[in-house]
């Protein structure tokens, strides 16, 4: 890979080629939202609103600069007044689909929507879920791309979709990482560690029991997650599996010590 110079906004950039336009803009500090984004996945292009106008470089027209890569001469622009407009109309819809999320009430203001016209004039029912989720498909795509675990996906079709997990009940594979909950960027998904289990009350209240270190008894992670790891890691001594951080770093402090005294 070489680097290649882009245009984005009149300012030209050096970036690497093949690279999303998106995390390079990101990395020059221009300013363009994303919901369904993360440099740890591959390119999805489903939120729409990290659109930009190619005038150079590559087909012209609108298009998701997650998904479009940079190459020589490539020329974009990200402000203009249809870009705009695009974004504006679509903070509208995820401000009706997660009305009671704060980071999208604040995104959707940042972006100079304050109210939708898409959102529902229903009076909400006490005691009704909160409505939070944008079907950014970060989490099903962490949990079956990265993780493998394949907990999650998304359930029925238009504005009956949701993410859960299989038939909507508690699942055997999941390894509890809390991968899906550190990539949703509406802060959705809930997991609580209680009496020696970890349980993911979004997904159906999936629950996975807490390991905990053989010396020190502190907690080290879920067994399923542990489990998948050594399966992984061959090399690991068989007398550090089931040990925590701290307890494994004291172990190789001392063996370092007396092979120091050894010599």
């Amino acid at each position: 890979m070489h680097n290649v110079t882009i245009i984005i906004d009149g300012k030209k950039y050096q970036v690497e080629q093949g690279e999303p336009v998106l995390k390079a803009a990101n990395r020059a500090g221009v300013d363009i939202p994303a919901l369904c984004y993360h440099e740890g996945l591959a390119a999805f292009g489903a939120c729409r609103l990290c659109m930009v106008e190619v005038v150079a470089g590559g087909r012209k027209g609108l298009t998701t600069s997650c998904t479009l890569a940079a190459v020589e001469g490539l020329e974009v622009k990200s402000d203009t007044e249809e870009i705009k407009g695009v974004r504006k109309g679509l903070m509208e819809l995820y401000l009706a689909e997660a009305p009671d999320s704060d980071y999208i009430r604040e995104m959707a203001v940042k972006y100079g929507v304050k109210e939708s016209r898409f959102a529902s004039k229903q009076e909400k029912k006490k005691g009704a879920p909160e409505e939070k989720c944008v079907l950014c498909g970060l989490c099903v795509r962490v949990c079956n791309e990265a993780v493998g675990a394949g907990v999650i996906n998304f359930i029925a079709r238009g504005p009956d979709t949701t993410v859960n997990s299989a038939y909507q009940e508690p699942s055997d594979k999941c390894f509890g990482c809390t991968a899906c909950a550190d990539v949703c960027p509406t802060k959705l998904i809930k997991i609580s560690d209680k009496k020696g289990s970890r349980t993911v009350e979004t997904w159906s209240q999936t629950s996975v029991e807490l390991h905990k270190c053989r010396i020190c008894g502190e907690v080290v992670a879920p067994d399923p997650l542990i489990n998948e790891v050594h399966r992984k890691l061959t090399d690991l001594p068989d007398d550090l599996k089931d040990v925590c951080v701290k307890c494994r770093r004291r172990y190789r402090t001392k063996k370092l010590s007396h092979m120091d005294m050894a010599k």
